[in-house]
């Protein structure tokens, strides 16, 4: 009996390893290390990371449905991103709010977000993200993006998106509802589609960037001093 406990525990120990060295492989391909406040994001996007090129203009076009800024604005960012990207997390988190002072609430400028999912989680994030309009919506990403670690390496996350909805005052029942809405996600996957073959987006974050000038793509995470010599070269 008691060697038939020795197994069972050293079994269950092994199990446990065999999943921490995983946990902790996905950690560092996801750019997050543990530190001393708890596990921290490390991994930032290099400026030699990014690219620009141009675009047939015309080429992409979709319905916006999620606007930041004056819908008049004479240059138009189409964010393609992936709520589970942590690249696009250091977007939002660290250039956007500038671009907005700057840029946006100035008028110049507008941002679409385009949601382009790269697995399960994120497309549920971005399905329950769509049930809120407005500014809601633009501060609800903020929520996922901000908590990203928490709900990426949980194996309660559906559990989570709906307290973070909670928080917004959604219903359990409308959030649940919203992660199950095939409508919304075809509507999802058609846009990052057309992405994928419109305008060859392989990578997230990706920006097309539209003005009187014309289109240009933006591949990577550009830091907002370079953002702003392109946004400043086509007003």
């Amino acid at each position: 009996m008691f060697e038939k406990n020795v197994k069972m525990i050293s079994r269950f120990l092994a199990i446990v390893v065999v999943f921490l060295l995983a946990d902790g492989f996905y950690l560092m391909q996801k750019g997050f290390v543990a530190g001393p406040n708890g596990i921290e994001l490390v991994k930032v996007a290099r400026a030699e990371d990014v690219a620009v090129r141009k675009i047939t203009p015309g080429t992409f076009n979709i319905e916006a449905t999620h606007v930041l800024g004056n819908l008049n604005a004479p240059i138009t960012i189409y964010e393609f991103s992936s709520l589970g990207c942590t690249h696009c997390s250091d977007f939002h988190l660290g250039v956007l709010p500038r671009l907005e002072r700057e840029f946006i609430d100035t008028g110049k400028v507008k941002l679409v977000f385009a949601d382009f999912p790269i697995d399960k989680k994120s497309m549920q994030a971005a399905m329950l993200a769509h049930c809120f309009s407005g500014e809601q919506y633009f501060d609800f990403l903020g929520t996922l993006f901000k908590k990203q670690a928490t709900w990426g390496l949980s194996f309660k996350s559906e559990k989570l998106f709906i307290g973070y909805a909670q928080e917004e005052g959604m219903s359990p029942e409308m959030a649940k509802k919203c992660m199950n809405d095939n409508s919304v996600a075809s509507e999802i996957l058609y846009v990052r589609q057309q992405a994928m073959e419109k305008l060859d987006i392989k990578a997230t974050p990706s920006f097309l960037i539209r003005s009187a000038n014309g289109d240009e793509l933006i591949t990577g995470v550009p830091s907002y001093s370079k953002l702003s010599e392109i946004l400043n070269k086509n007003l």
